[in-house]
Order: C-alpha cells, then structure tokens, then sequence
C-alpha cells in the first residue's frame, strides 16, 4: 500500500529534489570533511552523502512506508511490498570532496528481478536522467529531452568511459584494458554521469568493476529505458553490483562481452 496518491516516478523526483537541497549547500565548501570507511584505502563519506540518504528516507517514510531499502549509508531496512528503493546518495563522493561535477545522487525501485525505476541526478549541472516504464528522458538547462543510445556497430568506433584503474583487481584491470586497446576514445573517472552519457547517446561503452547495487541499479533503470543493455562480464544480470558491462545497443554490447567473457 501507499500512502497517497503519487505515483513511483513522482515519488522518485520528490526523492532526487530532497536529496539536492541536502547537498548543494555543502558542495565545494572549503570546511567540509571527508572519513574514510576503509581501513585499507581510501573510501571517503561526507555530511552531505549522510543528509542526503537521509531526506530521501524520509521521503519514503510519508509515500511508501510498505516498501524495503537500501542506501549506502544507512543500510537496508525491511518492507512488506516486495519492493526496495536502492539509494546511493552522492555516487562519486571522491569527485565531490574534489569538486568536479561528476557525482550525482542514484535512485533505483526495485523488484527481485532488478529495477524497474532509476534516476540518476546531477545537482550541481541541474540534470536529471530519469528511466521508468514510462520511457527515458532528461531535465536540464536546456529543458526536456527523449534519451536514446546510440547504434554503434563496432569497438573501433566505440567510445568507452570506466573508473579503471582506480577500482577493480589487476585481473579486472586487463580485461577492461582488452576492449580498451580496440575502441577509438577512452575516457576515464566520471563516475555515474557515465552511465548517463551512455543513456544520453554520448558514448557506447561503460566498463566497471567492483560496484554494489547501489551503484548500478538506478543507471540501470535508466540505460535500459533509453534502449541500452546492461549485464556482468558474462551476460548475466548485474543489478547485484560486482563486474559491469554497460552498452549502448546489442551488437556493441556483445563484442565488448566477448572480450570481457575470457577474462
């Protein structure tokens, strides 16, 4: 059951606001720290991925108290709806601590199969990429757009984006590195506005590894309502997190994974 009469996709964008008003104000401020969760590497936390899991939760807790979920920060609370809200609330917080405008807050509606919903929003920029069953679009400075993968055929052509090597094992690394030696552009550490370059139609190819649910599932809902693919190295689902492919169409997709399925 839910509370009122919003719908999901509603209820996701009064997310993604809530979680821009928590955020912004401390986006490039000379004051704010960062910990570090690992004692073995650098994975920093801020305030403002705290304050922002936690105004998206309390969205959730006035439109859909039935429904389970899962934030990076705060974990995983139980539900009765068979559906989970997955929450990553600054994507790239290495890149907010430095102040690029890579980061964006993730939101993905969930069912055991995968997402069915995802967003994945720039608050700095003003973008928002939205996937739903209602199709793919865009909000921006430039008003409302459709997004549409592109249709390219061969890794020769292909523009690929990933975040190696700053994650993933060496193994990870040299397959990654494969498909790298046989694209035209490779581009490196943008984080989740990769992904939402590959919605936009601006690259073809994001290859990663090493994520969590969190990090993929709401680029997921929306690279699949744009018309892309996204599975792990083995053509499998990918909405658990771990080795991630992530294509603009099928043909790209499957040379890329007939790479990555060796390794």
């Amino acid at each position: 059951m839910t509370s009122d009469a919003l719908t999901d996709l509603q209820v996701a964008h009064e997310m993604a606001d809530a979680a821009r008003a928590a955020i912004l104000p401390l986006f490039r401020r000379a004051d704010l720290t960062a910990e570090n969760k690992l004692t073995d590497g650098f994975d920093p936390v801020t305030a403002a991925d705290r304050a922002a899991e936690q105004a998206m939760r309390e969205v959730l807790g006035r439109h859909r108290p039935d429904d389970g979920i899962w934030g990076e920060e705060f974990g995983q609370s139980a539900g009765h709806s068979g559906r989970q809200w997955v929450l990553d609330p600054i994507d790239g917080t290495r890149g907010f601590i430095s102040g690029t405008p890579t980061w964006g807050v993730l939101i993905a509606l969930s069912t055991e199969d995968g997402p069915i919903l995802g967003v994945v929003d720039q608050p700095y920029i003003g973008e928002r990429f939205v996937g739903s069953s209602e199709g793919a679009v865009m909000t921006g400075p430039h008003g409302v757009a459709e997004l549409k993968t592109r249709d390219t055929q061969y890794l020769a052509d292909a523009v690929l984006f990933t975040t190696f090597p700053e994650v993933g094992s060496p193994d990870e690394r040299a397959g990654f590195e494969a498909v790298a030696g046989q694209v035209r552009l490779t581009r490196y550490g943008m984080d989740c506005y990769a992904y939402a370059l590959l919605a936009a139609g601006q690259v073809d190819l994001v290859i990663e590894a090493g994520l969590n649910a969190y990090d993929i599932q709401g680029p997921i809902g929306v690279i699949e309502a744009a018309g892309g693919i996204v599975t792990d190295w083995q053509g499998d689902p990918a909405h658990n997190g771990g080795r991630v492919l992530a294509a603009a169409n099928a043909d790209i997709h499957a040379a890329a994974l007939d790479i990555l399925k060796s390794k």
